[in-house]
């Protein structure tokens, strides 16, 4: 059902691209419900990815965490069975459920054997449906978040985030951990657990992806038995969130031989004319591998760090062009120095060589991406909610081998911004001028 046609050469492979052939089938339930599926039937199972869109924005004014929380807790017993009794079902029936909660969603995943289907389905529809939240489970999973959270306040990587959200996006939502605080997620209640979860799983939200053994049919009636008993709608959404960090350094002191370094400014919406061109130019200036700019100036030629790279992050609600690298204390003005050099320099245009050997890797690593049920499915998910058409897959390769030397040099000139560049570093570096 999967199947992957690969050219081989370098001019052959930009010529010709690498394609990943996916037969997709939309689905729509009896009950009005739509999935998107690749049947596979040669192995007797079953992923699902599951997405409900708003996740942690979605928390309620002075409760903080109560999403991530329920996310956490949804498995602690459902329906008839207390969390023990869950999980001995679970483990019973060789199935596997995942949950969790991004800034923009709550994320379901399931994997079950076809011959135990349906009692792996009615399980899934209990804790979606029905979930207990007991007070004791409740109370366990929240000490763990807890534990987490202050884990969390003594790594640089994470505080050098949280840092830049709260300058970029201050007064949203994503200002804020979407795991809470320690003095929000100890003030939280089973009330908030439960109106958490009233909120943030709601069928006009729902997008699914299933790769495996089920026919549409039988995907169909799978779906109005999972999600059918959940409310139709929840609370509005978040507004866009505007870009407000100021350009420059700000540094957060903290004890440790090396500084995180963070970077990045507005970037470009999925949906833009410009994206693609925007991601061909990133893999040039700090893509994967040793083959980019920043790659080759931070770390090749001068040695000042073991990895840098930086990649377009696109939410629901806001885009950022980002980066991250760490040094020793010493050599982190080094370090800046030479990012702000090559963040002018791309503006300055690339060569055909480059150009040529970044859609070479991203056109043959493209199917790489379709290795195994669960994944599929995941990609199927996040095409509906980026809302790309059905046959994406089939067209994507198309659109990176079309990007030209004059794409990449206008778009390079209209998001890279040297003069709105904005540095978070946490540690003790040396020889960096701090913004006012």
């Amino acid at each position: 059902m999967i199947r992957f046609v690969l050219a081989t050469g370098l001019a052959a492979l930009v010529a010709v691209p690498v394609s990943a052939a996916v037969e997709i089938q939309e689905v729509t339930s009896p009950g009005g419900i739509t999935a998107w599926l690749v049947e596979e039937h040669s192995i007797p199972f079953v992923a699902l990815e599951v997405r409900f869109r708003g996740g942690t924005s979605l928390d309620r004014a002075g409760k903080r965490g109560a999403v991530n929380l329920m996310t956490h807790t949804i498995e602690e017993g459902a329906g008839d069975l207390d969390a023990q009794g869950f999980a001995r079902a679970k483990e019973e029936l060789a199935a596997s459920f995942d949950f969790d909660a991004s800034a923009d969603s709550v994320r379901v995943s399931a994997q079950f054997l076809t011959e135990n289907r349906p009692q792996a389905v009615e399980l899934l529809r209990a804790a979606l449906v029905e979930p207990r939240f007991d007070g004791d489970a409740v109370a366990r999973v929240r000490d763990q978040v807890l534990s987490g959270i202050a884990r969390d306040a003594t790594d640089p990587g994470t505080i050098a985030r949280d840092t830049f959200d709260a300058m970029a996006f201050a007064g949203h939502s994503y200002a804020t951990p979407g795991d809470g605080t320690l003095e929000s997620v100890a003030a939280l209640t089973r009330e908030d657990v439960v109106q958490a979860h009233a909120d943030a799983l709601v069928r006009d939200r729902l997008y699914v992806g299933a790769v495996g053994d089920i026919t549409p049919d039988d995907l169909g009636a799978l779906l109005d038995e999972v999600f059918g008993g959940l409310p139709q709608s929840g609370p509005p959404l978040p507004d866009e969130a505007r870009f407000a960090a100021d350009p420059g350094v700000t540094v957060v002191p903290f004890e440790t031989p090396q500084s995180v370094i963070l970077f990045g400014q507005e970037g470009i919406a999925r949906d833009d004319d410009d994206f693609f061109a925007a991601y061909v130019t990133n893999e040039i200036f700090g893509g994967r591998g040793f083959n980019s700019r920043l790659m080759d100036e931070v770390r090749v030629k001068r040695g000042l760090t073991y990895g840098i790279g930086t990649y377009l992050s696109n939410r629901d609600h806001a885009d950022l062009l980002i980066g991250q690298a760490s040094t020793e204390n010493s050599r982190v003005g080094d370090a800046v120095d030479v990012i702000q050099g090559e963040w002018t320099r791309i503006g300055d245009g690339v060569t055909q060589e480059e150009l040529d050997a970044a859609k070479t890797y991203l056109i043959g690593a493209y199917p790489l991406r379709f290795d195994g049920n669960s994944t599929i499915a995941g990609i199927l998910v996040g095409m509906q909610m980026d809302d790309l058409p059905i046959d994406y897959i089939e067209t994507r390769n198309d659109r990176i081998a079309a990007v030209t030397l004059d794409d990449v040099a206008r778009v390079a000139e209209r998001i890279y911004r040297p003069e709105d560049l904005t540095f978070v570093i946490v540690g003790q570096p040396e020889r960096v001028t701090q913004a006012n």
